[in-house]
């Protein structure tokens, strides 16, 4: 099955691809389809912003649709950033290292054992037919004081995974594939998905 994720990043791209890769699904991104418009994240929540993001592209191609919407919370900012995650500190800030020094700059004074945060990741997926299947993941950890590791991206240099000993940008993207939010939703996705196929075809 084809899907289209609901997303220009393609570095997310690559990682849905790895993710999906075992159910032998092709990924692609809504301007590969010619489709360029973006929703408006007006949600609250994540899974409100990613039904927001899936139904738009759905609505625009009708083929199999994935959304995420996730971000960072941080326990010391009451949960902030959260689903301004991506337009932390805007209109200032407008790239990764412009957010990652502001969260920096607002933990200064935070100490070690008060660090905790949570990458949130919900999903949604629309499938042709018209059924919508939801699912979220959560990995915990810490804020680090300093940047460290060059995979992934937005906040992954800062966040501390104590269980690997690595942030999340040290760790080599097969592992972080198996640990991150978005592989944790993506894995209960992929069960919801293969129980799908098989009542699908059980009917027929």
């Amino acid at each position: 099955m084809k899907f289209v994720l609901a997303s220009h990043n393609r570095g997310k791209l690559r990682e849905m691809q790895q993710l999906l890769s075992p159910l032998g699904a092709e990924v692609v991104l809504p301007a590969d389809l010619g489709i360029i418009d973006e929703a408006e994240e007006t949600g609250v929540t994540f899974a409100e912003n990613s039904m927001i993001k899936a139904r738009a592209v759905f609505d625009a191609c009708g083929l199999a649709t994935i959304a995420d919407d996730s971000g960072l919370m941080v326990d010391a900012l009451d949960g902030a950033p959260g689903v301004y995650s991506a337009r932390f500190g805007a209109p200032a800030c407008k790239t990764d290292a412009d957010r990652n020094a502001l969260l920096l700059r607002k933990l200064e004074l935070v100490p070690d054992p008060e660090r905790g945060a949570q990458f949130v990741c919900a999903v949604t997926c629309i499938l042709p037919d018209g059924t919508v299947l939801t699912a979220q993941g959560i990995c915990r950890g810490e804020i680090l004081r300093a940047n460290r590791g060059d995979n992934g991206f937005g906040y992954d240099p800062l966040f501390y995974v104590p269980q690997e000993g690595m942030s999340l940008a040290e760790l080599p993207a097969e592992r972080k594939n198996q640990i991150s939010h978005r592989a944790r939703a993506f894995a209960e996705l992929k069960e919801k998905l293969i129980k799908y196929e098989e009542e699908r075809h059980a009917e027929q």
